[in-house]
């Protein structure tokens, strides 16, 4: 199925220019070779959008994978933003990104994704206020990034304790937002995905539920259509790499922790605590998968979240799909 010596200038252009600066990387994302990632790209350049802890930060952690040029995003929604300018030409999300995407007419392609991760996303809450189940959030504010796979993990929260979005007051923060929100005590839960979570895991917080038996929390690969046409083989040897490098991982527990704790910046313990629950195998896209998206779309169309009709299994292609069986 087929369903990328002079007078100084003024102190105040100055930090105009700055704070300009800072929020064109905040938003498009910056790549490793310390520029923002370009809509042009080089025709010889495969441009990688990547997220904190997610598969592909290993295969960059790892290294030897020539022709790539990295950018990194702190969200999926804002990685699908970058794929919609036509700055990247691959990128990995989580299972929402992709729905609300499709839903904006961004164009991409799903070329592969994950087994389910249910333990790499949950609710957070303080210990000393006394929750006991999710339903005790009720009338509560709760924390989340709008669109990231931590949406539908709320979204199916309150269908499984009769709730719904009018039950609770619904905050979207991006985490960067979130985490100090919720160490401050503005909000009463935080729902967020790892390694956001494995961070905030310090004593006196509670971890509420995570998603097992309610969301796969599944990973996906989106391309750019433009570059599945154009450049399949690079594409291939690339996701042949980014699969060496996976089953490498799981197969090295260890050395993958310390491999990725500097990449990502925390701690080799918060690390492999993360990894532990969250680093599984890569798998093919197939009928099934398109199914469960397109569920997931229904429910967020039914709930007036996106606008449809979306028809986001056209999304899949599966030409890749031997490199991930």
């Amino acid at each position: 199925m087929r369903i990328s010596s002079t007078s100084r200038p003024p102190r105040r252009r100055l930090l105009t220019a700055a704070l300009a600066t800072v929020a064109l990387l905040a938003t498009a994302g910056v790549s490793a070779c310390g520029g923002s990632a370009d809509a042009r790209g080089d025709a010889k350049t495969l441009r990688i959008g990547y997220q904190r802890f997610g598969g592909l930060s290993l295969v960059k952690a790892r290294g030897a994978t020539p022709g790539v040029e990295w950018s990194l995003f702190e969200s999926g929604p804002a990685l699908t933003e970058a794929l919609k300018a036509g700055s990247i030409d691959i990128g990995q999300v989580g299972e929402a990104p992709p729905v609300f995407a499709a839903a904006g007419k961004i164009p991409f392609s799903i070329i592969g994704t994950s087994v389910p991760i249910p333990q790499g996303e949950a609710v957070l809450v303080k210990a000393d206020r006394g929750y006991r189940s999710f339903a005790d959030l009720k009338g509560k504010t709760v924390a989340l990034n709008k669109g990231s796979n931590v949406h539908w993990l709320l979204v199916r929260l309150l269908e499984a304790n009769q709730m719904t979005l009018k039950d609770i007051q619904v905050k979207y923060l991006k985490p960067a937002e979130g985490r100090p929100a919720f160490d401050s005590g503005q909000i009463d839960a935080w729902v967020i995905w790892d390694p956001y979570f494995a961070l905030a895991e310090q004593p006196g917080v509670q971890v509420l539920a995570d998603a097992t038996g309610l969301a796969s929390n599944r990973e996906y690969v989106l391309a750019a259509p433009d570059a599945v046409e154009q450049r399949s083989d690079e594409i291939r040897a690339f996701l042949q790499r980014y699969r060496e490098v996976t089953d490498w991982g799981i197969a090295h527990p260890e050395e993958r922790a310390s491999t990725l704790a500097p990449e990502l910046k925390i701690s080799q313990d918060i690390t492999t605590r993360a990894l532990a629950r969250s680093a599984k195998p890569l798998a093919p896209v197939t009928p099934a998968i398109g199914d469960e998206l397109q569920a997931i779309t229904d429910s967020f169309i039914a709930l007036e979240l996106i606008p449809g009709p979306v028809d986001i299994r056209s999304r899949i292609d599966d030409r890749f799909s031997a490199v991930f069986q």
